[in-house]
């Protein structure tokens, strides 16, 4: 491996190249500097395996050498040396691979060094990947799953609940810059400001660990004031739905097929199974879409007068959104037109129920004026 030392003091410099040659890793220094702005310069220009960056450099810090040096070479790993260990949360935002505390101990180094290894073995690409581009899918309906390439799916485990919820935070604002502060207020609201920032570069750093068989597809940047998530080769769910539902020709016995598979595709509503309250807006947006298609499906059966699969599928509707009041009006409709009016009745006490118990509501007026206007005109019926 080729290794750069950048150290402002020559002993310390003298120091580490002489523990990494008693180290039992092949490890070629290609370059050494006092100065950090001379490093950098090296850095960028010559190919470089791994960089050995001291926290306190003059003019430029080993952090910020660090942030500028990941964004022009990201592949590039970083190994800091401190003489105090609370800079090691901010090296875990940055993604460096470790960091060593001074003096550095010839077994901590040798560890760092097999570390090192490791990584760069693990970035050479296979034939697969060289040979085909592939195409990662993320399952963003219900619960965030990935998709293997025999069809099944599997769930990331995290190391904590927080860095989950700050993945797919940034996954659904992929693209965009989100700030540090957002996240902070978003997920630790309760804590200090001394103590939240530590919070946070744990987070991003278990979850860069977490994604790392999937670096070449999920990447997170960071800026000064806060991160970015992009994709590369991956499809989503909900983009290929939405693609799908875009490219929908007016419903016809000939599209109804192409309707109904594609409905299949919403196996659940977005993220449902976390209840994060930043999802709403998100998964009410993909929802109307699901129900305008679902809805065209059902009127279609009904218009065709073909009751039974009609009533199906907005039975169907109801149990997936029970408290959307068409789908207990079509019902009523459908029960009227095949005379059963023991359901018409039925479907009308169940929307008066489920709206008085989940929102205190009556049915819209709309509703009550017809079921009435049909009440009266069976009572007339039965008197005769």
């Amino acid at each position: 491996m080729r290794v750069v030392i950048v150290d402002d003091e020559v002993l310390a410099l003298d120091y580490l190249e002489r523990q990494i040659a008693k180290t039992d890793i092949s490890a070629n220094i290609v370059g050494r500097f006092t100065d950090p702005l001379e490093g950098k310069r090296f850095l960028l220009q010559n190919q470089v395996d791994v960089a050995f960056l001291d926290i306190h450099l003059p003019e430029l810090n080993g952090i910020e050498l660090a942030e500028q040096l990941l964004e022009a070479k990201p592949e590039l790993v970083v190994v800091f040396v401190t003489a105090y260990d609370e800079f090691a949360v901010k090296a875990f935002e940055l993604n460096a691979l470790d960091y060593i505390v001074k003096p550095v101990r010839l077994e901590r180094l040798s560890k760092t060094l097999l570390r090192v290894r490791d990584s760069l073995a693990m970035k050479q690409p296979s034939a697969v990947e060289s040979d085909s581009a592939q195409v990662l899918r993320l399952n963003l309906f219900r619960q965030f799953s990935i998709a293997d390439e025999t069809g099944g799916t599997h769930l990331l485990q995290w190391r904590t609940t927080k860095a989950q919820e700050l993945f797919l935070y940034l996954l659904q604002h992929r693209g965009q810059l989100v700030r540090k502060s957002t996240l902070t207020d978003l997920l630790w609201p309760e804590y200090e400001l001394d103590k939240v920032y530590s919070q946070l570069y744990t987070a991003i750093y278990h979850i860069r660990k977490t994604l790392k068989p999937y670096a070449k597809y999920i990447q997170i940047t960071n800026t000064t004031e806060g991160y970015i998530l992009s994709l590369t080769e991956v499809l989503l769910d909900i983009e290929e739905w939405e693609e799908r539902i875009g490219k929908l020709p007016p419903i016809s016995e000939a599209s109804l097929e192409e309707y109904i598979d594609t409905m299949k595709l919403y196996t659940g509503d977005y993220l449902q199974e976390y209840g994060y309250w930043w999802t709403e807006s998100e998964c009410q947006r993909l929802k109307e879409q699901g129900l305008g298609v679902s809805f065209a499906i059902a009127e279609w059966y009904q218009q065709q007068q073909i009751w039974d699969k009609a009533a199906s599928y907005y039975q169907r509707l109801r149990s997936l959104y029970p408290q959307e009041e068409r789908t207990y009006f079509e019902l009523m409709k459908i029960y009227a037109s095949t005379q059963n009016s023991g359901l018409v009745e039925q479907q009308y006490k169940e929307l008066q129920f489920i709206l008085k118990e989940e929102l205190d509501v009556a049915p819209s007026k709309y509703i009550t004026d017809w079921y009435e206007a049909w009440y009266q005109n069976q009572e007339a019926v039965r008197k005769i």
